[in-house]
């Protein structure tokens, strides 16, 4: 992303080659904050599921959807190219902390 682009707009296109450091850390920053804004909506999300859980009853793991959370991040690493075993850790990461809130929140 260039200097005058906004977060909606599509990532600069010119090569690493073609950009200057200070260019690619503004990228990785802009990056940096896309991630922090989807974890922010997948934690509400997740809280969400949380209260109909709650309401309905019904217990704070399910290892059959956790599984398949796994199954989809690896298959979506695997379509970036992305190391399969970090994106997994990652989602592990996440679905440990929704429980955790969960469990805080009963």
């Amino acid at each position: 992303m260039t200097r005058d682009s906004t977060p909606d707009e599509e990532p600069d296109q010119r090569t690493p080659d073609e950009m200057s450091l200070d260019e690619l850390r503004e990228e990785i920053q802009s990056i940096d904050r896309e991630i922090v804004e989807l974890i922010a909506q997948r934690t509400y999300v997740a809280d969400t599921i949380a209260q109909v859980k709650d309401e309905k009853d019904l217990p704070t793991t399910d290892e059959e959807q956790e599984q398949q959370v796994m199954d989809r991040a690896g298959e979506n690493a695997e379509r970036f190219d992305v190391d399969a075993n970090l994106v997994k850790a990652i989602f592990r990461l996440l679905i440990e902390l929704n429980k955790v809130e969960q469990r805080d929140s009963r």
